[in-house]
């Protein structure tokens, strides 16, 4: 029987899947083609990335990474180009219609987290959308890749040389100078993003900016 806890985070993650929808509908075609902050893909390539994990399930995870020769950036760049569709519209409709799947590929589920939020932003910050997030989403997302290796996307290396301090949540890991901000700047900071480093201070900033 799946647990309450395990009920809340899905509830969170497809919250925000339906959110996203939500604002991918307001968009124009030129606003889907736009760069997102995540390198080398567009607005449309991040939701077709999003409705990928979203169908991914933990055997058909293994399967695809065999079949990729074992390439995370390759099994992602197929499953943008398989969940694309053939106009924007397709690839929202495709969104709408995962938005409550439980699947999961074979990790903690607070990744589901990770990527419906910093993927969100990538989205959202490219083309000028703002969400108010609910902080435990955020907060989960954030002590997940605090505690996950940089060989996986995430920050725990990192958070063993600087403090990371939420200026909007009761939330400080790490050891080492003070990086403080926004807990959503914070994650992603931690995931890559560097255009949310201009809204962070501290003396630990230099050395999170250094490895962004």
């Amino acid at each position: 029987m799946e647990s309450d806890a395990k009920r809340g985070i899905w509830r969170m993650v497809h919250a925000e899947r339906a959110a996203l929808a939500d604002d991918l509908a307001r968009l124009d075609t030129g606003q889907w083609d736009a760069p997102s902050l995540c390198e080398g893909w567009t607005v449309r390539d991040v939701t077709a990335h999003l409705v990928d994990t979203a169908r991914t399930t933990r055997i058909g995870f293994v399967a695809g990474l065999v079949r990729a020769r074992f390439d995370f950036d390759r099994q992602n760049a197929r499953g943008v180009e398989r969940e694309r569709g053939a106009s924007p519209q397709e690839t929202l409709e495709r969104l709408r219609r995962v938005a409550s799947r439980t699947t999961t590929p074979p990790a903690p589920l607070d990744t589901r987290l990770v990527e419906e939020v910093v993927h969100g932003e990538d989205i959202r910050r490219a083309v000028g959308l703002v969400r108010s997030y609910p902080q435990e989403a955020v907060v989960r997302a954030l002590r997940l890749q605090a505690r996950t290796p940089e060989s996986f996307g995430g920050a725990k290396e990192l958070v063993a040389r600087v403090r990371l301090t939420a200026a909007d949540a009761d939330l400080s890991i790490g050891e080492g100078p003070d990086v403080t901000g926004p807990v959503l700047s914070l994650l992603l900071a931690v995931s890559g993003r560097r255009a949310a480093l201009d809204e962070l201070d501290g003396p630990g900033l230099s050395v999170l900016a250094a490895t962004s």
